[in-house]
């Protein structure tokens, strides 16, 4: 128990402690000096660009990702424009910020997805900074402009460009500002000195923190919590002022006796070179000396950090932990605490215990064992049991998926028990989506191999996998997948896609479904196989030249004046009957 206690430190009625996550196994030769990184939250990935000042074509910067262990995932040398800020997506896609205002968006394996620009104000008057943020609504970028003035992008899968009121009486850039997330509405806090203001999409408010220090001439960072609820504010005398976000509740504030501007401040956590301190609602702090250049990465329940050796974690100790392992604790945890010091199993200990519930016993176990799995150093995730819960099993799933660890995934749906649809089916549809855009392999052979491994996975689409192999310029291997999808109406729509007519005739009649038959002529642009039918429907028919006028009309579209009275001449003209139709 002593062991386990070693680094906690106390701060008013709480406990922090700093625990390691990983040695890193990433080479940085100068660590993270001269580098713009980013992490994601949840444990996500990093991102390092390194030489990001250089402007020498013949020395370009290098794009790295890594693990949160530091695992290489990709590296490729930087060609586009220069780049102001780095930032991560809800989804694991990494956004990077050009100074023109164009942002380009990649997967964390490297690959571009795509690219969308803030606009032609932030074009010409160039991004002075930038802060990407998470919001309800999704990933959004904020963007402060060389003309002092901010453009909010709230979500970047559905781009509507916000310009801002003015800041009154800013003459340069603000001493510091962040993005706020208020009754549903995404908001900048702006610092200009000792002044605040916040900006909506109408207005430009002037506000005052409740209680904040006289002696302070300027504030000169400021942070919002992870939940957005609190915010902290740094001034020049070095008090950290801490209330909610809305400035309307004032919880604290510490004198951190520090003058000098901190490098970063996520919350609670200010970090200057080789020094982080930990401010509580109480008037103490908690120290920690830091030997490297690190950064910070906020998460829902504690600070992520990363430096060119170490990931480590600095949290509040969870009430439970604080429960089971404080001296002289007599909390039922830390009494079974002691019956497992004398019997071998934890589950033991439960049949001392009336009326325990063994669902909640059992949910638990399964959830650590999760999270031990996808903590392993070659995966790469370290998750806390908070983060887990709120990201839910769906999202660790697509993080793993994103990350193409397909037998971990399908194992951990398994081992949770997740419905097919939304686990195992789920992952390999994902997986032979993947597999069908290989190069190196045969249609036939990457035909067989997604055939055989989907072959008892239940409500999985073929049309889509033959979907993304077309995308991919592999139209024979679309076409053998579509072999294996029982739907004929999933069948055909696709191959009239690639342009695959007779094909998908054949399919519709094999169907014996008319509908289907008709939907294959049925379409505004296929005007000569649409003639083509009322044609044929005509020898059938007894008022033959109703018919065939239809005829004539659909292909009336494609045929020249001269041409289209020559038609109608011997549409007019009555044609001998048809022998042997």
């Amino acid at each position: 128990m002593a062991f386990v206690t070693a680094n906690w430190n106390p701060l008013g009625e709480a406990f922090y402690r700093k625990i390691e996550l990983y040695e890193m196994g990433w080479n940085l030769k100068d660590g993270l000096r001269e580098c713009l990184v980013a992490a994601a939250p949840y444990g996500g990935p990093i991102s390092l660009l390194k030489g990001h000042n250089r402007r020498s074509p013949s020395d370009r910067p290098q794009l790295e990702i890594y693990s949160s262990s530091g695992l290489p995932l990709a590296s490729f040398p930087w060609k586009s424009g220069v780049v102001k800020q780095l930032g991560w997506t809800v989804s694991d896609d990494l956004l990077c910020v050009q100074e023109d205002g164009t942002v380009l968006v990649y997967d964390l394996l490297g690959g571009f997805k795509r690219h969308f620009s803030m606009g032609n104000e932030v074009s010409q008057s160039q991004v002075l900074e930038t802060k990407i943020f998470h919001s309800p609504y999704g990933t959004g970028v904020a963007i402060l402009t060389g003309a002092l003035r901010f453009t909010l992008a709230t979500n970047i899968d559905d781009i509507k460009l916000r310009r801002l009121p003015e800041v009154p009486g800013l003459q340069g850039a603000p001493s510091c500002w962040a993005v706020l997330t208020q009754d549903r509405q995404s908001k900048v806090l702006v610092a200009n000195g000792s002044h605040l203001f916040i900006l909506d999409n109408t207005a430009c408010t002037p506000v005052t923190p409740p209680g904040l220090s006289p002696q302070a001439s300027s504030i000169v960072h400021m942070c919002v919590s992870f939940s957005y609820k609190y915010l902290a504010l740094l001034t020049d005398s070095g008090h950290v002022w801490m209330g909610t976000s809305n400035l309307k509740e004032k919880l604290s504030e510490v004198d951190t006796k520090i003058k000098t501007p901190p490098k970063q401040m996520p919350s609670a956590v200010v970090m200057w070179d080789g020094l982080l301190i930990v401010v509580g609602e109480c008037k103490e702090t908690i120290q920690y000396h830091l030997d490297d250049d690190s950064i910070l990465v906020p998460e829902l329940d504690g600070v992520r950090i990363i430096s060119g050796t170490h990931h480590e974690l600095l949290q509040e100790v969870p009430g439970a932990c604080e429960e089971i392992f404080k001296i002289a604790s007599m909390a039922p945890g830390a009494l079974l605490l002691e019956a497992h010091k004398e019997y071998e199993a934890a589950s033991f200990g439960k049949c001392f215990l009336s009326n325990f519930p063994p669902e909640q016993f059992v949910s638990m176990c399964r959830d650590l064992r999760v999270l031990n799995a996808v903590r392993d150093y070659t995966v790469g995730i370290p998750l806390t049991h908070t983060q887990f819960k709120q990201m839910t099993v769906q999202v660790l799933i697509d993080r793993l998926v994103y990350r193409k660890l397909y037998p971990l995934a399908i194992e951990i749906c398994r081992y949770l028990k997740t419905p097919e649809y939304q686990g195992v089916s789920r992952v390999l549809k994902h997986w032979a989506c993947y597999k069908v855009q290989q190069k190196e392999e045969s249609d036939e052979v990457i035909a067989k191999a997604v055939s055989v491994k989907l072959a008892d996975a239940a409500g999985i689409s073929y049309s889509e996998i033959a979907t993304k192999a077309y995308e991919s310029g592999r139209t024979e291997l679309a076409i053998k997948l579509l072999e294996f999808e029982p739907r004929s109406g999933e069948q055909v729509p696709l191959l009239l896609k690639m342009k695959k007519s007779p094909l998908a005739l054949s399919k519709a009649i094999e169907s014996g479904d008319t509908d289907l038959g008709t939907y294959l002529f049925n379409q505004d642009d296929d005007h000569e196989e649409l003639g083509n039918l009322y044609v044929k429907a005509s020898y059938k028919d007894q008022v033959g030249i109703t018919v065939l006028s239809s005829s004539f009309s659909s292909h009336f579209h494609d045929l020249n004046d001269r041409s289209a009275m020559k038609v109608q001449n011997i549409m007019v003209t009555p044609f001998p009957p048809m022998c042997g139709v």
